[in-house]
């Protein structure tokens, strides 16, 4: 999830709203540790501070632990000697930085939005990254509490996770659900880009399965890249992962090893350049592992939305996919799945290309709009706002 393009969002449409706002953030380039920004820097009317961090990278698990280490303990220096804040958002990436502004919040005033865009330590001991009940699950587990206790006002991003953060004692009037939005003012269907993105990588005459965005291990891509695997002697269907992170390597590791001809892996695309490159698929594809649901949120389904491309979902049912595309009815083209069923999933794809070859592409209005920011990023704001007062915000 690009969290900190939703972060510039909100801080931009509060600054319009006339607010003060400044942000708090590391110097680091996410996916570039060894690059840095400005200590201090004004932009649109926000003020941005910047926290030094190690920059060890994303290697190894010690190496984002001594990231996230010395970045969380240099902030909680620098929320220190900040002046008392009138509304504080944070997020849950790094880990511990809610637990820190929840104490600002408790020795200082102000109030506390907990934004969550994925709800750990659950999602890590799900995915196995921490074992349940040891001290170090215990340690973040309680930091969890004491921030969901001491939020003011706790967003959730669908009615799973609200499920989820409900059952850690906290009161459904506390918790707000607003899903993220799609990027519309940059994101939309670009049929000159299609065919410009399509012509460079040489994908004309194909039917493209797209799977974009951040690879992480809590979105399996396994009984993809198997049906992927059963379609290779098929020259009619090539299967493109754009995008980063730790199973971005692990599919470009498998494709040197299996030589497939119908893989195409490419780097994050440019953000000026996204609508192309999400307008050259024929279908995208969402996954979310089975033991998310309600811990993270499958945010890529808007931008997808946004370009009117039929969907391909792999996960759980129910879950916020498959309500979405519930709600689209039977004319928006689409495909559900479990994990492991390959052979279904060969099948629905080879018969998505053949309706797609005959019918038009989903109109626009389907279901971007629900999810425009147009819609949502106004619910937030409305959230963090208190009875029309002009409030200093820190995020």
């Amino acid at each position: 999830m690009a969290t900190g393009q939703y972060l510039t969002d909100l801080a931009l449409g509060l600054v319009e709203r006339g607010h003060e706002v400044t942000v708090v953030t590391s110097r680091r380039a996410y996916d570039q540790p060894d690059r840095q920004f400005p200590k201090k820097e004004t932009w649109q009317g926000i003020h941005i501070c910047r926290i030094a961090s190690t920059g060890f990278g994303k290697g190894a698990k010690w190496r984002r632990a001594l990231d996230f280490g010395t970045f969380s303990f240099l902030c909680a220096l620098h929320l220190a000697k900040l002046p008392r804040q009138d509304a504080i958002v944070a997020l849950t990436s790094p880990p511990v930085v809610t637990f820190l502004v929840a104490w600002t919040a408790k020795l200082r005033g102000g109030r506390f939005f907990y934004w969550v865009m994925d709800f750990n330590p659950d999602e890590a001991i799900a995915a196995g990254w921490l074992q349940t009940g040891s001290t170090a699950a215990r340690l973040l587990d309680g930091m969890s509490r004491f921030s969901l206790r001491r939020a003011t006002k706790v967003i959730a991003l669908d009615r799973f996770m609200r499920d989820r953060i409900a059952a850690k004692g906290i009161g459904p009037e506390k918790i707000a659900v607003i899903p993220p939005w799609s990027h519309d003012d940059q994101i939309h269907f670009d049929p000159v880009g299609r065919k410009r993105f399509r012509k460079t990588h040489n994908l004309e005459g194909k039917f493209v399965v797209m799977y974009s965005g951040n690879h992480s291990p809590v979105h399996p891509l396994d009984t993809l890249l198997e049906a992927a695997k059963k379609l290779r002697d098929d020259p009619t269907i090539l299967f493109c992962f754009i995008g980063g992170g730790s199973e971005f390597k692990r599919v470009q590791s498998w494709v040197q090893t299996e030589k497939p001809p119908n893989i195409l892996c490419l780097p994050y695309q440019p953000l000026n350049e996204l609508a192309a490159s999400l307008s050259a698929a024929d279908a995208h594809v969402v996954v979310m592992g089975d033991a998310m649901l309600g811990l993270v949120h499958p945010c890529k389904i808007y931008n997808i939305l946004a370009v009117c491309a039929p969907v391909i979902y792999i996960g759980p049912k129910p879950s916020h996919v498959t309500e979405i595309l519930n709600g689209l009815g039977d004319n928006y083209p689409s495909i559900s799945v479990a994990h492991g069923e390959v052979g279904i999933l060969v099948n629905q794809i080879q018969d998505l290309r053949k309706k797609m070859a005959i019918s038009a592409r989903p109109s626009s209005k389907a279901g971007g709009a629900t999810y425009s920011k147009a819609v949502l990023l106004p619910n937030l704001i409305a959230a963090v706002e208190h009875d029309g007062q002009k409030i200093p915000a820190r995020i």
